[in-house]
């Protein structure tokens, strides 16, 4: 099996990441079988510093630097658990040591079969007002559309001040459940839960709309890859 090194950001998404591989590894393989993974991580506030100001430059290269780390431990391929940070992809992709896989290509790939043909994005406002999601989905020929303006703010605070802490309250559960039915209403069949973080709050079963999560998706597009491999 292929080693799967993994390019970390906020720790809940990464954690969520992480496990998912390793719990549902054993479906496939036997009982307590999962790939090797190396997980590396700088500070968040190192991200933090360069992405509010827009220096995605900067990002990338943390983003290298963490690559490089998982590569010399020995990981054949990368993925990122954090969508944000996906907006400096192209910046390493050619400089990267090891391959990647790419968290909105995968939800894309997930979209398409399904039959889904307009999705809501829900992100960082970061995310949500960036390329990320809205490259890959044009070039699968999937519309996409993402909350209002005042909307989009306030899941960026509830994300940075809430979820990246662990904080998971049912006022913001109730209030992702709203925006996610104003996507509905709008004429979207599916949303992306672009922040890894977001899966921990909205479920399948309380979303009012089928959802991509980009999280586990991930995960399991690596462990296919790494068992394949």
């Amino acid at each position: 099996m292929k080693h799967i090194g993994i390019v970390a950001c906020s720790a809940e998404g990464a954690a969520l990441c992480y496990r998912t591989i390793c719990t549902e590894a054993p479906q496939l393989l036997e009982k307590y079988a999962h790939p090797e993974v190396t997980m590396h991580t700088f500070s968040l506030a190192e991200y933090m510093k360069y992405i509010e100001a827009g220096d995605w430059k900067s990002v990338a290269g943390l983003m290298l630097a963490s690559v490089r780390k998982v590569a010399g431990a020995g990981a054949d391929f990368a993925i990122c658990p954090d969508n944000t940070i996906h907006q400096a992809f192209e910046l390493i992709i050619a400089k990267s040591p090891i391959p990647w896989l790419h968290i909105a290509e995968v939800a894309a790939d997930e979209a398409k079969k399904n039959g889904y043909r307009r999705l809501g994005i829900l992100g960082t406002r970061f995310l949500m007002e960036g390329p990320v999601y809205r490259e890959k989905l044009d070039a699968a020929g999937i519309e996409n559309m993402i909350p209002e303006k005042e909307d989009r703010e306030r899941i960026n605070t509830v994300i940075f001040d809430e979820l990246v802490a662990g904080i998971f309250t049912g006022a913001s559960r109730r209030y992702f459940g709203g925006v996610i039915n104003w996507l509905k209403n709008k004429g979207c069949d599916a949303v992306v839960l672009g922040c890894t973080e977001i899966p921990l709050i909205v479920t399948p079963e309380s979303s009012p709309l089928p959802v991509l999560d980009s999280t586990r998706l991930l995960a399991r597009a690596a462990l296919k890859k790494a068992i394949e491999g």
